[in-house]
């Protein structure tokens, strides 16, 4: 890796399809243990931008290594060091929780405490659960899980809450902030800005495939209080949901 601990580098990275210009020239890095946030509406370019360093894709130009390697030279490698969460799809409905472990463990040929894993994520008393038979929450954590196996170095979770009750949301957040104390980077997207807010301590914006601003969340809040943005409404210390979780609690359900 490099001397300055990045985990990730991304240099006038290009994605061209055609005409159009998915990804135009940007750069930024990923610092060792840290949760990075990428964030965009639909179609701003970060979907590309991830498969791409996940070496799910081709990039057109620029360059971006990962780990230090190079992901157009080293792509195995890297898949041996990284996780990335599957969605619903990728999971054999009728396989129990133990078995679709069984099978990844074997897919990656590495040993791994299958009971160890379930008890992270809370799902210890699913193991033999069918995955069909999970709610929302559960298929979510267990995804986080998959990508567990090999104890990778960085994480990558793609809109990992979404469609979530608030309390599914939080314990989700709560186990994202775990994997990260324990010196896990873990790279998230997502459409929630009180979530990126809440886990990460830097964000990148990007809007029609460009980089248009990165800092800590509260920075990047500062910025525009500074350049004179007045709120619509008086932002309150609590939140709803706030209330809501403080009227029904926290822990994990089943739905």
């Amino acid at each position: 890796m490099n001397g300055n601990n990045y985990v990730i580098e991304v240099n006038d990275l290009v994605k061209r399809y055609g005409d159009f210009t998915a990804v135009n020239g940007i750069s930024f890095n990923v610092s060792c243990g840290e949760i990075f946030g990428l964030l965009g509406p639909n179609g701003a370019g970060k979907t590309t931008t991830l498969e791409i360093i996940e070496t799910l894709r081709d990039k057109t130009s620029g360059s971006v290594k990962v780990l230090g390697y190079d992901v157009s030279k080293d792509a195995d490698q890297i898949k041996k060091r990284i996780g990335v969460q599957l969605q619903a799809a990728g999971y054999y409905p009728a396989l129990t929780l133990i078995e679709l472990l069984d099978l990844f463990i074997g897919l990656y040929n590495v040993r791994a405490d299958k009971k160890q894993l379930l008890e992270r994520v809370g799902l210890t008393d699913k193991a033999k659960a069918k995955y069909k038979t999970l709610s929302g929450g559960q298929k979510q954590r267990f995804s986080i899980c998959t990508t567990l196996i090999h104890q990778p170095d960085i994480v990558f979770l793609d809109e990992p809450t979404t469609g979530l009750d608030p309390q599914a949301r939080r314990n989700l957040w709560d186990l994202i902030r775990e994997i990260k104390a324990q010196g896990t980077t873990v790279v998230i997207t997502t459409h929630y800005m009180d979530e990126a807010e809440y886990l990460c301590e830097r964000v990148g914006i990007m809007e029609k495939g460009q980089i248009v601003a990165m800092n800590s969340p509260a920075q990047l809040i500062d910025n525009l209080l500074d350049s004179g943005f007045t709120p619509q409404r008086r932002v309150k210390e609590a939140t709803l949901e706030d209330v809501f979780l403080n009227l029904t609690g926290q822990e994990w359900r089943d739905e």
